[in-house]
């Protein structure tokens, strides 16, 4: 259950952050502190789905998106990737 949460949250919040160009103020304007946050969120959230025995892609991807959100396009499309990934396992894990 709390990794189910975990994800649908980290879905909305990837989500936001790959608006074109309010996610990429929004990071830049943060002094790039929402990519840490995000780091961490997902290696918590990892840690949850490995002790529930739940899906882990969205989560390995959101760490990935973490680290190379800086790239302004790529950035962008990992952020999607990610989301899109998150809120399908979201939906689809019991």
């Amino acid at each position: 259950m709390v990794s189910r949460v975990m994800k649908g949250l980290g879905g909305v919040f990837e989500g936001l952050l790959a608006i074109p160009f309010f996610g990429g103020l929004f990071i830049l304007l943060s002094g790039y502190s929402p990519l840490w946050f995000m780091l961490v969120f997902h290696i918590v959230g990892l840690l949850l789905a490995v002790a529930s025995n739940r899906g882990k892609a969205g989560h390995i991807f959101g760490i990935a998106t973490s680290v190379i959100g800086w790239i302004p396009f790529l950035g962008w499309l990992f952020h999607v990737i990610t989301a899109i990934i998150l809120l399908i396992e979201a939906a689809v894990d019991r």
